[in-house]
């Protein structure tokens, strides 16, 4: 069972979006682009593990440990 998007005071994290491989320059930039797409994608997937368990704790459920749950929003 997925969860709802939550309440309009708490909602899911938007997932970050990547960047096309013309917005990389090539010249080895620290950072580049896909590195802190990289971190920013880290991010949200630990942000989306709280927000589950929070909208689980407002449900009175166990947070669920699905493999697929960081996945995008379909």
């Amino acid at each position: 069972m997925s969860l709802p998007d939550g309440p309009a005071d708490d909602p899911r994290p938007e997932e970050p979006v990547e960047p096309d491989l013309n917005e990389c320059c090539g010249n080895g930039c620290t950072p580049c682009v896909f590195d802190t797409y990289a971190e920013e994608r880290r991010a949200w997937q630990q942000a989306v593990k709280d927000w589950e368990a929070r909208q689980s704790a407002r449900a009175g459920t166990a947070p669920e440990t699905r493999t697929g749950s960081l996945s995008p929003k379909p």
